[in-house]
């Protein structure tokens, strides 16, 4: 623990995205649990979604976390006014706006800065300036990209060896050179920074990333050794990038009440919700989820719905709520009626690690965000691998080749998120779910899940893996500011 007179004091900058913030924060309270005076920089929005979080943690763990407001610059931008959340944008053209606008918070960060002598920013990877105000404070800059190290070690590969540009056919699978294991992808599931068709802006903002990123000091993982140890190895070993792994930072929330009240305020009441768990046999519940950045058009929406049907299990499926007034065109007729004891429909946000938490949960439809992953992992759940976009088709992977505990719906192609490509049919989808939930190979991949999440709240207790590297890692960062 720190003395009283002196302790350590960390800015921590998450990017204004549900993805990036919610693990951010929880990273904050790991640190201020330690004796870190923790600092959160963010938007009115996200202050107020973890502010009741962050009083419960100073009140009850006496611990020393605040938050300092950064006004979102719209107008300066062009954005419309309240779009202060990735997850708002819709167009690439809103994306690349948004990203600019990141830019604005420079000033008044260093102002804090100036004030506050903070010994260490940890800022989301594209706060590509914080490199620069790091080196002018004299203090240590850390990178948080929200992935694990797999992923990260399969896009420096790509990067350095462009497999992926010395084949013509979207469709043939190449082998990702040089990893641990042989994984294979094809083109069309490279992620959009990496390919020649990419946008010239998106290829501008991640080129300016990726150069901020050589300057950092080190990268903070949510993420855990066992989970990933020969990436592990390769990324500290081959990359070369100090890293640190201190997840999966979920456990940090243990009681239901703060389970439920993670990120936005949940659609459900907590009662409502395990009230409803609590009816069904465990292992039984399939739950269906795509995250915050994904947008799904009717037509798929309607395959989802006829495919969760057929399998026959009972499910919860994750609506979001700008869909609400499309809802009448995509839920096919009588859908409500036939599902009404079996399925249960959130329409918003929903309480994620509380429902995979629940013993009722027996598997998840996931679109392979990194946190979906990680959090199905600790609550020892298989998954349905669906990947949309950024590094997931990367962590499908992870689940269905490396760790064994997943089946791939089938999803052949990165898609922005308005893309309207072929949907992935009923078919598919029931035929997931069942070889997911039913028969011996199922009873094996669910062994080895909650074997996996054993191991996940191991490390964060003290002497695992994670709390010792975040306490190697406080170490460092001591000697640092001396």
């Amino acid at each position: 623990m720190e003395t009283q007179s002196s302790p350590l004091h960390v800015y921590f900058l998450p990017m204004m995205a549900p993805g990036h913030m919610i693990p951010m924060v929880d990273m904050a309270r790991q640190f201020a649990r330690q004796g870190v005076k923790a600092t959160i920089l963010t938007t009115p929005l996200y202050a107020a979604q973890i502010s009741k979080t962050i009083n419960r943690d100073n009140k009850e763990l006496e611990t020393q976390i605040t938050i300092r407001l950064l006004e979102f610059p719209y107008r300066e931008s062009g954005l419309p006014e309240g779009c202060e959340d990735l997850s708002n944008t819709t167009t690439s053209e809103q994306m690349h706006r948004f990203f600019n606008a990141l830019n604005h918070f420079q000033i008044p960060v260093e102002r804090f800065a100036a004030e506050d002598r903070p010994d260490c920013i940890i800022a989301g990877a594209m706060f590509v300036w914080s490199n620069d105000l790091a080196a002018r404070l004299g203090i240590t800059r850390l990178s948080f990209w929200g992935t694990g190290f797999l992923p990260l070690c399969a896009h420096h590969s790509l990067l350095k060896h462009r497999p992926h540009e010395k084949i013509e056919s979207d469709t043939e699978e190449f082998v990702i050179p040089d990893l641990p294991d042989t994984l294979k992808m094809t083109k069309q599931q490279v992620p959009e920074t990496l390919r020649d068709d990419a946008e010239s802006n998106v290829k501008e903002i991640f080129a300016k990333i990726f150069k901020a990123e050589a300057g950092s000091y080190g990268m903070v993982m949510n993420s855990f050794y066992e989970l990933e140890p020969a990436y592990v190895k390769y990324g500290k070993e081959v990359i070369g990038k100090k890293a640190w792994h201190v997840g999966p930072v979920s456990l940090c929330n243990k009681e239901d009440g703060e389970k439920s009240q993670r990120g936005q305020a949940a659609s459900i009441g907590e009662e409502e919700c395990l009230n409803w768990l609590n009816s069904k046999n465990p292992n039984s519940v399939v739950y269906v989820c795509f995250g915050s950045m994904s947008i799904f058009s009717a037509a798929q929406l309607r395959e989802i719905a006829a495919g969760v049907e057929a399998s026959g299990q009972p499910f919860i499926w994750v609506v979001k709520q700008n869909m609400e007034e499309e809802m009448n065109d995509w839920m096919p007729e009588g859908f409500e009626e036939r599902v009404e004891n079996r399925g249960l429909i959130i329409r918003g946000w929903a309480p994620q690690v509380l429902i995979l938490d629940h013993e009722a949960i027996g598997g998840f439809v996931t679109h392979c965000g990194w946190n979906s992953v990680l959090e199905g992992i600790v609550a020892g759940v298989t998954m349905v691998t669906w990947p949309l976009s950024a590094e997931q088709f990367f962590n499908e992977k992870m689940v269905t080749q490396v760790l064994k505990i997943g089946v791939p719906v089938g999803a052949q192609a990165w898609t922005r998120r308005t893309d309207s490509r072929a949907p992935i049919n009923r078919e598919n989808i029931e035929a997931a779910v069942k070889e997911l939930m039913i028969g011996e190979e199922a009873e094996e991949r669910r062994s080895r899940a909650i074997a996996l999440g054993n191991m996940a709240k191991k490390a964060v207790e003290p002497g695992g893996s994670s709390d010792t590297d975040l306490r190697s890692l406080l170490e460092e960062l001591r000697k640092n500011r001396k």
